[in-house]
Protein backbone atom coordinates (compact mmCIF):
# COMPACT_ATOMS: atom_id res chain seq x y z
CA UNK A 1 0.00 0.00 0.00
CA UNK A 2 2.56 2.55 1.10
CA UNK A 3 2.07 6.06 2.42
CA UNK A 4 -0.45 8.24 0.58
CA UNK A 5 1.56 11.28 -0.54
CA UNK A 6 -0.07 11.91 -3.91
CA UNK A 7 -1.61 15.20 -2.73
CA UNK A 8 1.69 16.78 -1.69
CA UNK A 9 4.37 15.19 -3.88
CA UNK A 10 4.53 15.93 -7.59
CA UNK A 11 6.80 13.77 -9.74
CA UNK A 12 8.21 15.04 -13.02
CA UNK A 13 7.74 13.19 -16.31
CA UNK A 14 10.75 11.50 -17.87
CA UNK A 15 11.27 9.07 -20.74
CA UNK A 16 13.25 5.91 -21.34
CA UNK A 17 16.10 7.85 -22.90
CA UNK A 18 16.67 9.51 -19.52
CA UNK A 19 17.38 6.03 -18.10
CA UNK A 20 19.67 4.82 -20.87
CA UNK A 21 22.84 3.45 -19.29
CA UNK A 22 21.40 3.79 -15.78
CA UNK A 23 21.33 1.08 -13.15
CA UNK A 24 17.92 0.80 -11.48
CA UNK A 25 17.15 -1.09 -8.26
CA UNK A 26 13.70 -2.57 -8.80
CA UNK A 27 11.44 -3.20 -5.83
CA UNK A 28 10.79 -6.88 -6.61
CA UNK A 29 7.62 -7.31 -4.54
CA UNK A 30 6.10 -4.15 -6.01
CA UNK A 31 6.84 -5.23 -9.58
CA UNK A 32 5.88 -8.88 -9.19
CA UNK A 33 2.51 -7.87 -7.72
CA UNK A 34 2.03 -5.67 -10.78
CA UNK A 35 2.75 -8.63 -13.04
CA UNK A 36 0.42 -10.92 -11.10
CA UNK A 37 -2.32 -8.30 -11.16
CA UNK A 38 -2.11 -7.07 -14.73
CA UNK A 39 -0.94 -10.06 -16.78
CA UNK A 40 -4.22 -11.95 -16.83
CA UNK A 41 -6.86 -13.21 -19.21
CA UNK A 42 -9.91 -11.09 -19.95
CA UNK A 43 -11.97 -12.68 -17.15
CA UNK A 44 -9.20 -12.08 -14.63
CA UNK A 45 -7.75 -15.58 -14.63
CA UNK A 46 -3.95 -15.42 -14.27
CA UNK A 47 -1.70 -16.99 -16.89
CA UNK A 48 -1.11 -20.63 -15.99
CA UNK A 49 0.69 -23.63 -17.43
CA UNK A 50 -0.97 -26.98 -18.17
CA UNK A 51 -0.44 -28.05 -14.56
CA UNK A 52 -2.35 -25.05 -13.20
CA UNK A 53 0.76 -23.22 -11.97
CA UNK A 54 0.59 -19.43 -12.22
CA UNK A 55 3.08 -17.98 -14.71
CA UNK A 56 2.03 -14.32 -14.91
CA UNK A 57 5.06 -13.26 -12.88
CA UNK A 58 7.45 -15.24 -15.07
CA UNK A 59 5.99 -13.63 -18.16
CA UNK A 60 6.37 -10.17 -16.66
CA UNK A 61 9.93 -10.72 -15.52
CA UNK A 62 11.06 -12.11 -18.86
CA UNK A 63 9.33 -9.81 -21.33
CA UNK A 64 9.30 -6.52 -19.45
CA UNK A 65 12.79 -6.89 -18.01
CA UNK A 66 14.22 -7.82 -21.40
CA UNK A 67 12.47 -4.79 -22.88
CA UNK A 68 14.10 -2.54 -20.27
CA UNK A 69 17.51 -4.04 -20.98
CA UNK A 70 17.04 -3.52 -24.70
CA UNK A 71 16.54 0.16 -23.90
CA UNK A 72 19.88 0.27 -22.11
CA UNK A 73 18.53 0.06 -18.54
CA UNK A 74 20.50 -2.14 -16.13
CA UNK A 75 18.05 -3.73 -13.64
CA UNK A 76 18.73 -5.12 -10.19
CA UNK A 77 15.80 -6.75 -8.40
CA UNK A 78 15.61 -6.34 -4.63
CA UNK A 79 13.51 -8.82 -2.63
CA UNK A 80 11.90 -8.28 0.77
CA UNK A 81 13.29 -10.06 3.79
CA UNK A 82 11.46 -10.67 7.04
CA UNK A 83 8.74 -8.11 7.75
CA UNK A 84 8.86 -6.15 10.99
CA UNK A 85 6.31 -7.22 13.58
CA UNK A 86 4.65 -3.80 13.34
CA UNK A 87 3.72 -4.59 9.74
CA UNK A 88 1.58 -7.50 10.88
CA UNK A 89 -1.69 -5.56 10.87
CA UNK A 90 -1.06 -4.30 7.33
CA UNK A 91 -0.23 -7.82 6.15
CA UNK A 92 -3.40 -9.20 7.73
CA UNK A 93 -5.50 -6.50 6.07
CA UNK A 94 -3.98 -7.33 2.71
CA UNK A 95 -4.81 -11.00 3.22
CA UNK A 96 -8.41 -10.10 4.06
CA UNK A 97 -8.69 -7.90 0.98
CA UNK A 98 -7.30 -10.66 -1.26
CA UNK A 99 -9.63 -13.28 0.20
CA UNK A 100 -12.70 -11.06 -0.14
CA UNK A 101 -11.70 -10.05 -3.68
CA UNK A 102 -11.21 -13.68 -4.70
CA UNK A 103 -14.67 -14.49 -3.40
CA UNK A 104 -16.25 -11.62 -5.37
CA UNK A 105 -14.23 -12.55 -8.45
CA UNK A 106 -15.66 -16.08 -8.48
CA UNK A 107 -19.17 -14.74 -7.83
CA UNK A 108 -18.87 -12.33 -10.77
CA UNK A 109 -17.59 -15.12 -13.01
CA UNK A 110 -20.57 -17.24 -12.04
CA UNK A 111 -22.89 -14.43 -13.13
CA UNK A 112 -21.00 -13.92 -16.40
CA UNK A 113 -19.96 -10.38 -15.40
CA UNK A 114 -16.54 -10.48 -17.06
CA UNK A 115 -15.45 -6.87 -16.52
CA UNK A 116 -16.53 -6.95 -12.88
CA UNK A 117 -14.74 -10.27 -12.43
CA UNK A 118 -11.45 -8.89 -13.73
CA UNK A 119 -11.69 -5.91 -11.37
CA UNK A 120 -11.82 -8.17 -8.34
CA UNK A 121 -9.33 -10.66 -9.78
CA UNK A 122 -6.64 -7.97 -9.88
CA UNK A 123 -7.07 -7.37 -6.15
CA UNK A 124 -6.82 -11.07 -5.34
CA UNK A 125 -3.17 -11.42 -6.42
CA UNK A 126 -0.89 -13.12 -3.90
CA UNK A 127 2.86 -13.67 -3.92
CA UNK A 128 3.49 -17.19 -2.66
CA UNK A 129 6.92 -18.64 -1.81
CA UNK A 130 6.78 -20.54 -5.13
CA UNK A 131 6.29 -17.27 -6.99
CA UNK A 132 9.29 -15.72 -5.23
CA UNK A 133 11.55 -18.73 -5.84
CA UNK A 134 10.48 -19.02 -9.47
CA UNK A 135 11.17 -15.32 -9.99
CA UNK A 136 14.66 -15.62 -8.52
CA UNK A 137 15.41 -18.70 -10.62
CA UNK A 138 14.42 -16.93 -13.83
CA UNK A 139 16.42 -13.81 -12.99
CA UNK A 140 19.49 -15.96 -12.35
CA UNK A 141 19.04 -17.71 -15.70
CA UNK A 142 18.64 -14.31 -17.38
CA UNK A 143 21.88 -13.12 -15.81
CA UNK A 144 20.07 -10.33 -13.98
CA UNK A 145 21.36 -9.73 -10.42
CA UNK A 146 19.03 -9.76 -7.45
CA UNK A 147 19.59 -8.83 -3.82
CA UNK A 148 17.90 -10.47 -0.84
CA UNK A 149 17.15 -7.81 1.75
CA UNK A 150 17.21 -8.48 5.47
CA UNK A 151 13.92 -6.65 5.88
CA UNK A 152 12.16 -4.11 3.63
CA UNK A 153 13.25 -4.33 0.00
CA UNK A 154 12.52 -0.62 -0.49
CA UNK A 155 14.93 0.25 2.31
CA UNK A 156 17.65 -1.93 0.78
CA UNK A 157 17.09 -0.43 -2.67
CA UNK A 158 17.19 3.10 -1.21
CA UNK A 159 20.53 2.32 0.43
CA UNK A 160 21.92 1.00 -2.84
CA UNK A 161 21.04 4.23 -4.62
CA UNK A 162 22.44 6.31 -1.76
CA UNK A 163 25.59 4.17 -1.91
CA UNK A 164 26.00 4.76 -5.64
CA UNK A 165 25.32 1.15 -6.69
CA UNK A 166 22.16 2.19 -8.55
CA UNK A 167 20.88 5.45 -9.98
CA UNK A 168 17.28 5.15 -8.79
CA UNK A 169 14.76 2.87 -7.12
CA UNK A 170 11.92 1.65 -9.33
CA UNK A 171 8.73 1.42 -7.27
CA UNK A 172 5.19 2.74 -7.18
CA UNK A 173 5.39 3.54 -3.48
CA UNK A 174 6.38 6.89 -1.99
CA UNK A 175 7.86 4.99 0.97
CA UNK A 176 11.20 4.87 -0.84
CA UNK A 177 11.56 8.59 -0.15
CA UNK A 178 11.04 7.94 3.56
CA UNK A 179 13.84 5.38 3.44
CA UNK A 180 16.09 8.04 1.94
CA UNK A 181 16.17 7.08 -1.75
CA UNK A 182 17.69 10.06 -3.64
CA UNK A 183 15.68 9.17 -6.76
CA UNK A 184 12.57 7.06 -7.38
CA UNK A 185 11.21 6.08 -10.80
CA UNK A 186 7.53 5.24 -10.99
CA UNK A 187 5.67 3.19 -13.66
CA UNK A 188 8.85 1.55 -14.97
CA UNK A 189 7.57 -2.03 -15.00
CA UNK A 190 3.87 -1.35 -15.50
CA UNK A 191 3.94 -1.43 -19.29
CA UNK A 192 6.23 -1.07 -22.25
CA UNK A 193 6.67 1.98 -24.45
CA UNK A 194 3.38 3.48 -23.27
CA UNK A 195 4.44 3.81 -19.65
CA UNK A 196 4.17 7.33 -18.26
CA UNK A 197 7.49 7.36 -16.47
CA UNK A 198 7.78 9.65 -13.46
CA UNK A 199 10.78 10.70 -11.43
CA UNK A 200 10.83 11.72 -7.79
CA UNK A 201 13.97 13.38 -6.44
CA UNK A 202 14.21 13.52 -2.66
CA UNK A 203 16.09 16.83 -2.49
CA UNK A 204 13.57 18.52 -4.77
CA UNK A 205 10.62 17.05 -2.85
CA UNK A 206 12.02 18.34 0.44
CA UNK A 207 12.83 21.76 -1.02
CA UNK A 208 9.34 22.12 -2.48
CA UNK A 209 7.71 21.11 0.80
CA UNK A 210 10.21 23.16 2.83
CA UNK A 211 10.82 20.37 5.32
CA UNK A 212 13.57 17.90 6.25
CA UNK A 213 13.55 14.17 5.59
CA UNK A 214 12.89 13.60 9.30
CA UNK A 215 9.84 15.84 9.04
CA UNK A 216 8.71 14.00 5.90
CA UNK A 217 8.77 10.79 7.95
CA UNK A 218 6.75 12.53 10.66
CA UNK A 219 4.14 13.59 8.08
CA UNK A 220 3.94 9.98 6.90
CA UNK A 221 3.43 8.70 10.44
CA UNK A 222 0.54 11.13 10.91
CA UNK A 223 -1.05 10.02 7.64
CA UNK A 224 -0.39 6.31 8.17
CA UNK A 225 2.19 3.84 6.88
CA UNK A 226 2.53 0.09 6.56
CA UNK A 227 3.75 0.11 10.17
CA UNK A 228 1.10 2.32 11.80
CA UNK A 229 -2.49 3.36 11.06
CA UNK A 230 -1.87 7.09 11.43
CA UNK A 231 -4.32 9.55 12.92
CA UNK A 232 -7.88 9.29 11.67
CA UNK A 233 -8.93 12.33 9.68
CA UNK A 234 -5.39 13.51 8.88
CA UNK A 235 -4.38 13.38 5.23
CA UNK A 236 -1.15 14.42 3.57
CA UNK A 237 -2.00 18.13 3.28
CA UNK A 238 -3.17 18.43 6.88
CA UNK A 239 -0.23 16.39 8.13
CA UNK A 240 2.23 18.58 6.25
CA UNK A 241 0.66 21.74 7.63
CA UNK A 242 0.82 20.40 11.18
CA UNK A 243 4.46 19.34 10.92
CA UNK A 244 5.55 22.62 9.37
CA UNK A 245 3.79 24.60 12.08
CA UNK A 246 4.60 22.37 15.08
CA UNK A 247 8.06 21.30 13.80
CA UNK A 248 7.75 17.59 14.64
CA UNK A 249 5.46 14.65 15.32
CA UNK A 250 5.23 15.25 19.05
CA UNK A 251 4.14 18.85 18.66
CA UNK A 252 1.63 17.88 15.99
CA UNK A 253 0.01 15.20 18.14
CA UNK A 254 -0.23 17.56 21.11
CA UNK A 255 -1.83 20.14 18.84
CA UNK A 256 -4.51 17.70 17.69
CA UNK A 257 -5.07 16.50 21.26
CA UNK A 258 -5.11 12.94 19.90
CA UNK A 259 -3.97 9.94 21.91
CA UNK A 260 -0.61 8.33 21.29
CA UNK A 261 -2.44 5.02 21.54
CA UNK A 262 -3.72 5.59 18.00
CA UNK A 263 -0.19 4.97 16.74
CA UNK A 264 -0.07 1.49 18.20
CA UNK A 265 3.69 1.76 18.71
CA UNK A 266 6.42 3.97 20.12
CA UNK A 267 6.84 6.91 17.67
CA UNK A 268 10.62 6.76 18.04
CA UNK A 269 10.61 3.11 16.98
CA UNK A 270 8.44 4.00 13.99
CA UNK A 271 10.80 6.79 13.01
CA UNK A 272 13.82 4.51 13.22
CA UNK A 273 12.19 2.01 10.87
CA UNK A 274 12.51 4.62 8.14
CA UNK A 275 15.53 6.65 9.22
CA UNK A 276 17.76 3.70 10.19
CA UNK A 277 16.28 0.60 8.57
CA UNK A 278 17.84 -2.83 8.71
CA UNK A 279 19.81 -3.39 5.48
CA UNK A 280 22.64 -5.57 4.28
CA UNK A 281 25.85 -3.97 3.10
CA UNK A 282 27.30 -7.31 2.05
CA UNK A 283 26.04 -7.87 -1.49
CA UNK A 284 27.46 -8.40 -4.96
CA UNK A 285 26.12 -6.91 -8.16
CA UNK A 286 27.14 -8.60 -11.38
CA UNK A 287 25.31 -9.02 -14.67
CA UNK A 288 25.99 -12.24 -16.55
CA UNK A 289 25.33 -13.49 -20.03
CA UNK A 290 21.88 -15.16 -20.19
CA UNK A 291 21.68 -18.96 -20.10
CA UNK A 292 19.56 -19.50 -23.21
CA UNK A 293 19.26 -23.26 -22.84
CA UNK A 294 18.38 -22.94 -19.15
CA UNK A 295 15.72 -20.30 -19.83
CA UNK A 296 14.10 -22.36 -22.60
CA UNK A 297 14.13 -25.49 -20.44
CA UNK A 298 12.57 -23.63 -17.49
CA UNK A 299 9.97 -21.59 -19.37
CA UNK A 300 9.22 -23.63 -22.49
CA UNK A 301 9.73 -27.22 -21.42
CA UNK A 302 8.51 -26.83 -17.85
CA UNK A 303 5.87 -24.10 -18.16
CA UNK A 304 4.76 -24.20 -21.80
CA UNK A 305 6.01 -20.80 -22.97
CA UNK A 306 6.43 -20.15 -26.70
CA UNK A 307 10.05 -20.90 -27.63
CA UNK A 308 9.91 -18.32 -30.41
CA UNK A 309 8.82 -15.54 -28.04
CA UNK A 310 11.28 -16.60 -25.35
CA UNK A 311 14.15 -16.65 -27.85
CA UNK A 312 13.15 -13.17 -29.00
CA UNK A 313 13.27 -11.91 -25.41
CA UNK A 314 16.72 -13.44 -24.92
CA UNK A 315 17.94 -11.56 -27.99
CA UNK A 316 16.70 -8.33 -26.40
CA UNK A 317 18.74 -9.05 -23.29
CA UNK A 318 21.83 -9.41 -25.44
CA UNK A 319 21.02 -6.51 -27.72
CA UNK A 320 22.55 -3.26 -26.58
CA UNK A 321 21.17 0.16 -27.15
CA UNK A 322 23.11 2.02 -29.85
CA UNK A 323 24.49 4.41 -27.24
CA UNK A 324 26.04 1.56 -25.23
CA UNK A 325 29.67 0.78 -26.03
CA UNK A 326 29.63 -3.01 -25.95
CA UNK A 327 28.19 -6.03 -24.23
CA UNK A 328 31.34 -6.36 -22.14
CA UNK A 329 30.48 -3.08 -20.41
CA UNK A 330 27.66 -4.96 -18.66
CA UNK A 331 29.11 -8.38 -17.92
Amino acid sequence: MGVKFKDIVSPKPINFQDLNGRTVAIDAANSIYQFLSSIRQRDGTPLMDEHGRVTSHLSGILYRTSSLMEKGIKPIYVFDGKSHTLKGETVNKRIEIRQESEKKWKEALGKGEIEEARKYAVRSSRMSPDVVQGSKKLLKLMGVPYIQSLSEGEAQAAYMVHNGDAWAVASQDYDCLLFGAPRVVRNLTISGNLADLELLELDIVLDNLEITREQLVDVALLVGTDFNPGIKGIGAKTGLKLIKHEKDLFGAINKTEKSWDEFGADPQILRELFLNPEITKDYEIKWKSPDKEGIIEFLCDEHGFSEERVSSAIKKIKKMNSTQKSLEDWF
